[in-house]
């Protein structure tokens, strides 16, 4: 008799040790979840960072050139070739028109 209760004992302690192990992982699931999602966005993050710097890179170096009177007017002539599609005399702009889709 006293081998049955003993096991049984022992049985009832294993599940109380299975149903408190279940409830905290119930308990905490949704902490790793947020955990996880804040991962996440915390590395979309960082990477928009890396791109906005690279952005402030190129504004600060236009801005650094407009600054100097040497490559001022040089920087100005090549925006205005680029965007403005202005020319020296004697000189061809040529356009390409970007690529028609297939039908």
């Amino acid at each position: 008799m006293n081998s049955i209760w003993h096991k049984l004992t022992r049985l009832v302690m294993a599940l109380l040790v299975i149903a408190a192990a279940l409830a905290i992982v119930v308990w905490y699931e949704p902490v790793v979840r947020e955990n996880q999602r804040m991962r996440v966005e915390k590395f979309e993050l960082d990477q928009k960072i890396v791109q906005e710097q690279d952005i402030s890179k190129k504004l600060d170096t236009q801005l650094r050139s407009f600054q100097d009177p040497a490559l001022e007017r040089t920087m100005v002539e090549r925006l205005a070739r680029e965007r403005l599609s202005y020319a020296k005399p004697d000189e061809n702009v040529v356009h390409f028109d970007p690529p028609t889709p297939p039908r």
